[in-house]
């Protein structure tokens, strides 16, 4: 039965505002490394934001790179990665039994705008209007540019979610495998936004960009003084088998996916709903067959802004009632918000945990809101503990979009 196939994460390619690398990533979270800088933006003062800074042409060449996008280069550069970490020649790769599965916000915006741009030098005579354009924004480019860096000739989708796009990815790919449709999934989730200047202004417009005179501090979420999103790019891919696949290959197994939920809240473009929130996270504990309470670590959403943490508090509390088991912690206030890209890298900066037995804090929550004050908050300094079992992950949308992914410690 499709229900009893285990499936388990085997390698990991990320890069993220703070490391371009699991390892680096996680020394990052655990030392209270910030990834948040001042970021020059067109039309706008400089704003805070999350950038990466990878090697781009590690594993794409620059001809490649001048004709995809920015969303392309991170996906390659991720999914080469977690090949590579999961202890698989890529080369050797079986082509037709690999698929890729991208969560996204958005791409093709960066490489649009500066065209826009670019066509405006020029009294906007199109002819000066790349060529390159289609493939670029074509809704399924950052998956397609992967499967043609790495020539692999199973399916790939990118799965438009919004900001729960990350974990869609991871269980759009366990879905996947657990269907037999492919034997490795690439998935995960990954972000440009950073590098276009059309989010900014619309979360201005919005009142729900984050200012600071010191960028490394605009991101608080739950904090007293957040005032907005902190704006981030990039990608996370996951390697994922089922148990059986890596076991008979003596693959390392970073953690087993054991239940997850998606769902819709039916209510507003933009503000979220809290009990549609809580449903989610209850329909993945009654598939992980869980309690509230055998949850040790929930990494939650928390963006920054004023309502969004209000109300996700609001539907954990729902869930979790008193939290007197579970540590509370919160990626985005190291890295920014990365759109499409958040629910994955939050996952990977949390999955160490089960070896190292620490939770990663929450930095820049000096002050918490009473309406957000979770009783099992790890803030400033890690949280070390006798054994770390599970984790939680929540993403949530705009269009009213929310995803739940539980890992467990993997067992035999």
């Amino acid at each position: 039965m499709i229900d009893k196939i285990r499936i388990v994460i085997t390698g990991v390619g990320l890069t993220a505002p703070n490391g371009d690398d699991l390892v680096s990533y996680r020394k990052a979270l655990l030392d209270g490394k910030s990834g948040v800088s001042s970021h020059e933006v067109r039309y706008m003062p400089p704003v805070p934001a999350g950038l990466c800074d990878f090697d781009q042409f590690r594993h794409q060449s620059k001809k490649a790179g001048r004709r995809g996008t920015r969303a392309g280069a991170m996906s390659i550069y991720s999914a080469n990665e977690a090949v590579v970490d999961a202890g698989l020649a890529i080369g050797n790769l079986i082509r037709d039994r690999t698929g890729v599965f991208i969560g996204i916000t958005e791409h093709g915006n960066v490489e649009t705008e500066n065209e826009i741009y670019n066509l405006s030098q020029y009294d906007f005579d199109v002819k000066y209007w790349s060529h390159h354009h289609n493939p670029r924004t074509v809704a399924n480019n950052p998956a397609g540019e992967v499967t043609l860096n790495m020539n692999i000739t199973g399916p790939h989708l990118c799965l438009g979610a919004a900001c729960a796009a990350g974990n869609i990815g991871l269980i759009y790919g366990a879905q996947m495998l657990k269907l037999g449709e492919v034997d490795l999934a690439l998935a995960g989730g990954v972000s440009e936004s950073a590098r276009t200047f059309g989010i900014y202004a619309s979360f201005q417009a919005q009142n729900a960009l984050a200012r600071h005179k010191d960028p490394t501090k605009a991101s608080r979420p739950f904090d007293r003084e957040r005032n907005g999103i902190v704006v981030a790019e990039g990608g996370c891919i996951f390697a994922m088998e089922r148990l059986e696949d890596a076991k008979a290959r003596g693959a390392k197994i970073y953690g087993e996916l054991v239940g997850y939920a998606y769902n819709s809240d039916a209510a507003d473009f933009v503000l979220p709903n809290a009990t549609r929130q809580s449903e989610c996270m209850r329909m993945a504990l009654l598939r992980a067959k869980m309690l509230p309470e055998q949850i040790d670590i929930l990494n939650t959403h928390g963006t920054g802004t004023m309502q969004g943490d209000e109300h996700e508090c609001e539907a954990i509390r729902r869930v979790f009632g008193t939290m007197t088991n579970t540590n509370v912690n919160n990626t985005k206030s190291f890295i920014g918000h990365a759109m499409g890209a958040a629910g994955a890298l939050e996952i990977a900066g949390n999955l160490p945990s089960f070896q190292d037995k620490t939770v990663h804090p929450t930095i820049n929550l000096d002050n918490i809101d009473p309406e957000c004050n979770l009783p099992g908050f790890v803030i400033k300094k890690p949280r070390k503990l006798d054994r770390v079992e599970s984790i939680m992950s929540n993403s949530f949308g705009m269009l009213g979009i929310n995803s739940v992914v539980i890992i467990k410690r993997f067992e035999q």
